[in-house]
């Protein structure tokens, strides 16, 4: 079947709904469910993920050039009116430019009813699964996104994660996730800005969602996730509720604390899809524990997921829209009102225990503070110079690091639970505090702080009081608790990052290299020769 075009169509379909513009109800959570504020019903998503040519965030992808969804004003007049076609209530963008102009399109979405859940990271600027960190960069990235949606009543929430642990192997890396759902819904809480969701997309790995779950829901409210987002691609064709295992994993969810649904589904295998998992999606087995879900995707790629093609800024329909909009069509749950509803699911779950199947401690990563890491490197007298070649970090960590504890301070492990007070500054400020540590231990010999012309000495700074004050919690050997919040915003704080640090190139992952923990970066400087790279 071929794609129909709808440039002439859209005209007329914004000039319909620009007329009976109103000002969207916000949608706020109770218990495990989603309700519109002001008239109480209970909101589930009919979603529809936006955003073309998307690197996936979470690993260390070459790729980091990606188009704001958002802010393509043309775009959305051309695509809102097909995607209210699809009855959508919903879509999920992946990764957002903060500093441009969103309006026009939020305006379309938000006369049309729908609503925005949003992706923090963006390709480049994400926790990265196999080098965890939450630092600096991430925590401006993060907030200057809060900061832009919040204004707009239809922000629905945010995702502080898509899929970073997706296997055994790494699922020390959700400790660094779970910081940043913690650091972001209190940002948003101090800022004052109206209640918005903070959750987290999981992939449907088999190994490790039971303690995704539980881990992303367990401790303390203030920690844990606002709603979470499972991506879940198993019915597939004619499939049913049983042979897809839509069945086991609702009876998993029912007694969840916070709203569950699908962050991404849609399985194309027979294609064109058939979308018959609407029905039990939104039926009355499933929809007294989901909240609906986000169909993958709008735009067709290589992939293979589209729902209508684009040329020449035409969209046309394919295949797959056609059995979405009939399938979305014969749908209405009915849910409960607000008033009426008494969460019984107010027990979280147990964290996981730590083993073999799962390294992710409870204790969680640092808040990023900006202010401290400042302070840090003008207390030292020994630090990098500026404009450190980024190959040489390595190589330079390994060298300063090579006596034991004098990396306490930065170290971030996510099996054991351990960070140093500077774990989450940037590269260049945790380089500075081992030359500083490594220049400290060789009682300040001159060329104890040269590491090939990389490092140079400063007079120390005596601190202000805010300084020592911060500088205090951290301790001499910066593995103290630092309980102060940081004082900067998303728009204003944080270092900047280089092109591949802030993508979690740089941090301290576990690794035993004789009796010293340190990064794996130093066994390969270790391995090089590098012990005498300050000679």
């Amino acid at each position: 079947m071929r794609g129909y075009a709808f440039a002439p169509a859209i005209v007329a379909a914004l000039s319909l709904f620009s007329t009976v513009a109103a000002e969207v109800d916000p949608i706020v959570i109770k218990g495990s469910k989603f309700f519109y504020k002001t008239n109480g019903t209970e909101f589930y998503m009919r979603g529809v993920a936006y955003q073309q040519d998307i690197p996936g965030n979470g690993s260390d992808s070459a790729q980091t050039q990606f188009a704001d969804p958002l802010a393509d004003a043309d775009a959305c007049k051309r695509d809102v009116p097909l995607l209210q076609q699809l009855r959508t209530n919903t879509i999920r963008v992946y990764a957002i430019d903060p500093s441009k102009d969103h309006s026009t399109c939020m305006k379309l979405l938000q006369d049309a009813g729908i609503y925005v859940i949003s992706d923090l990271s963006q390709p480049g600027e994400s926790i990265n699964r196999d080098i965890p960190m939450w630092n600096d960069a991430l925590y401006s990235r993060y907030t200057s996104v809060i900061d832009e949606l919040q204004k707009y009543p239809n922000v629905l929430g945010f995702f502080a994660g898509n899929e970073v642990s997706n296997n055994a192997s790494n699922t020390d890396a959700s400790p660094f996730v779970k910081a940043a759902v913690r650091d972001m819904k209190a940002y948003i809480k101090r800022r004052g800005y109206r209640t918005i969701g903070v959750g987290y997309a999981t992939n449907d790995d088999e190994s490790i969602r039971d303690g995704l779950a539980d881990y992303f829901n367990c401790g303390k409210t203030e920690d844990s996730i606002d709603f979470w987002g499972y991506n879940i691609y198993s019915w597939c064709g004619n499939s049913s509720y049983t042979l897809s295992g839509f069945d086991v994993r609702t009876k998993d969810f029912e007694n969840y604390t916070v709203p569950v649904f699908f962050a991404e589904y849609g399985c194309n295998v027979p294609s064109p899809r058939l979308f018959t998992e609407v029905q039990a999606l939104y039926g009355d087995e499933m929809s007294s524990v989901w909240s609906g879900g986000i169909v993958y995707m709008y735009f067709q790629e290589a992939n293979n997921y589209g729902l209508v093609t684009i040329s020449d800024n035409t969209a046309s329909t394919l295949p797959d829209f056609t059995a979405l909009s009939d399938q979305i069509a014969s749908v209405s749950p009915t849910g409960v009102e607000f008033n009426s509803y008494t969460p019984t699911n107010t027990v979280a779950r147990n964290c996981p225990a730590t083993g073999s199947a799962w390294a992710a401690a409870t204790q969680l990563p640092p808040t990023p503070n900006q202010e401290l890491c400042s302070c840090m490197v003008k207390s030292l007298e020994c630090v990098a110079r500026p404009g450190v070649q980024e190959s040489a970090f390595d190589a330079l960590f390994g060298v300063a690091c090579e006596i034991k504890g004098k990396c306490d301070g930065i170290q971030a492990d996510g099996s054991s639970g351990v960070y140093g007070a500077y774990s989450m500054c940037s590269p260049s400020e945790k380089l500075s505090w081992v030359f500083n540590e490594y220049y400290s231990t060789n009682n300040k010999n001159a060329q104890a702080c040269n590491f090939a012309g990389n490092a140079t000495t400063q007079k120390s700074q005596p601190p202000a009081s805010n300084c020592q004050a911060l500088l205090n919690q951290a301790g001499p050997a910066g593995t103290g608790v630092v309980t102060s919040v940081p004082s900067s915003t998303g728009s204003s704080g944080g270092s900047s990052p280089s092109k591949k640090s802030d993508a979690g190139i740089r941090t301290v992952p576990q690794f035993t290299f004789g009796i010293l923990t340190l990064g794996s970066y130093v066994l390969c400087a270790a391995l090089s020769g590098a012990a005498m790279i300050f000679l």
